[in-house]
């Protein structure tokens, strides 16, 4: 009865082999592993002396022979395998234990091609779909975190067909994952990374109560590990819906830096209150003016900790989800009697995918993710004969992100480094006007000497005439129309300042 161990990441195999080795198994070995179970006292064979067949081209043939794909393989119900097995003196291998060669973390590490073509991994997926093809009698190991579990089952003889089962999934998504990371990286280096085919992998972290709906299944799943290593959960579950909110708040917070004192409340995926003040506090009260009936029930993202006075503010009104970078343990017994309140940590800003796609029926549409780059801003083009004083500047800066990062058609207006006034994913850019005025009048807020943003060109001078009437001093946006000269000219007639940053940043 052999075990077969192969395995680039070697936390934990001394301790797997010898306890293998104390339930009878015979361990079949190769380089790096065969000599550290060596060197750790663990009885274990070379799988070269096994096949009677040296290791050929530096290592790159060594378990392709028919000792080790047979023993695998071979059907042990099936009488003409076990014959042939025989008279081949291939013995029975019940336990493959392998992971693979670190194309990933080699990739991350140089760009030199020789190298990553080493280490692309051919004997251990080999092994490991083999393995994983008659699960029916061998078992296949290919994550670390299941070697307890796994000495656990054979020591009470629960080495069961549902275990083996259970393991051969694991093993075709190791090996889809890996072979998925060599396809998309290839066809990044030679195709601008839109090649014939692309593959989504991500790895589960949990499954949420339901998707959108309550009729829907959901599950959040990650591409690395920044969700299992930077997200704790210290109230409440996390919803499909929530983490989508989230996500859309949590992106604006941090928008403006480490340390910036930002704080975002998010409803429905659009923002409904944003504000960088001198304290966290402070733009949290501040961010609650723009549209305190809809910041009910929403979602609000602080950059930083969140400390005792903060939570009593917060506490004042129904916040259902609170995302920071901390919270102290005061402010969380503050929020111990919200039954329905969850309350989340991300000690890190969000990863920036270089990748962004879209689901749409029979397939999804795939892009390079949008990113608004500081020289955007600070590069703009003044197009009016009055310019933006530095005050103005920061609100423009302010508004210009917080649009790039809201649902199309939108405009957005900031006052004093708050939002003031906003309007989102409407079918024109003067309805989006309309909305923002509106929502801006009910709430009693002052638009005088505002600024605005908007994340496409104004398409016809009217959203300046709209933008006049609502006191913008200000507006910064991409530029592009047929009729840009007609917007400049508006500007230049209201003595408005208008920049112009030639980037679109369409959010469908």
């Amino acid at each position: 009865m052999y075990a077969l161990l192969s395995v680039s990441d070697k936390e934990g195999i001394v301790e797997f082999g010898r306890d293998l080795v104390a339930l009878g198994y015979k361990i079949l070995s190769t380089g790096g592993t065969l000599k550290l179970l060596l060197e750790s006292q663990v009885p274990a064979i070379d799988v070269g002396e096994y096949t009677q067949s040296e290791e050929l081209f530096d290592g790159r043939v060594k378990t392709l022979h028919p000792k080790i794909h047979g023993g695998i393989l071979y059907r042990r119900e099936c009488e003409d395998d076990v014959k042939v097995a025989a008279q081949k003196g291939i013995g029975s291998i019940d336990l493959v234990c392998v992971n693979l060669y670190p194309f990933k973390q080699t990739i991350q590490r140089t760009q030199d091609f020789a190298e990553i073509i080493e280490n692309i991994d051919i004997g251990g997926p080999a092994m490991v779909r083999s393995a994983a093809k008659n699960h029916a009698s061998v078992l296949v190991v290919t994550d670390k975190a299941d070697y307890k579990m796994i000495i656990e089952a054979l020591k009470n003889n629960q080495n069961t067909l549902e275990l083996r089962q259970k393991m051969m999934i694991k093993a075709y998504e190791h090996t889809a994952s890996y072979d998925s990371t060599i396809a998309n990286y290839m066809n990044e280096r030679f195709n601008g990374g839109f090649g014939k085919k692309r593959f989504i992998v991500g790895q589960k972290v949990f499954q949420t109560r339901y998707g959108e709906n309550p009729h829907q299944s959901g599950a959040l799943y990650e591409f690395a590990s920044f969700w299992q290593k930077h997200f704790v959960q210290k109230k409440g579950e996390a919803s499909f819906n929530n983490l989508t909110d989230m996500n859309a708040a949590v992106k604006i917070a941090t928008a403006f830096g480490k340390d910036s004192k930002a704080v975002c409340i998010v409803k429905h995926g659009n923002p409904c209150g944003f504000a960088l003040k001198d304290t966290l506090l402070d733009s949290y009260k501040a961010a609650l003016q723009c549209d305190n009936i809809s910041a009910y029930g929403g979602v609000a993202a602080i950059n930083g900790e969140v400390g005792l006075e903060l939570a009593k503010e917060i506490n004042k009104m129904f916040i259902e989800v609170l995302v920071a970078r901390g919270i102290t343990q005061e402010a969380l017994d503050v929020f111990a009697s919200k039954k329905r309140m969850k309350i989340f940590i991300q000690t890190a800003p969000l990863p920036q995918d270089e990748y962004d796609f879209k689901h749409i029926q029979g397939g999804f549409v795939f892009q390079n993710s949008d990113c608004v780059r500081k020289e955007e801003i600070m590069e703009s083009s003044l197009k009016t004969k009055k310019a933006p004083d530095s005050t103005q500047q920061r609100d423009l800066e302010i508004a210009y992100l917080i649009a790039a990062l809201t649902k199309s058609n939108c405009v957005v207006y900031v006052k004093d480094s708050t939002l003031v006034a906003i309007g989102m994913g409407m079918t024109s850019r003067v309805d989006a006007a309309r909305a923002a005025f509106a929502k801006a009048k009910d709430m009693g807020l002052d638009l005088q000497g505002c600024v605005c943003a908007s994340e496409a060109f104004f398409p016809f001078r009217d959203s300046v005439d709209m933008a006049h009437k609502m006191g913008v001093s200000a507006i910064i946006q991409p530029g592009g129309s047929i009729r840009d000269d007609e917007v400049i000219e508006a500007c230049d007639e209201y003595g408005i300042a208008m920049l112009f940053t030639h980037t679109r940043h369409f959010l469908h």
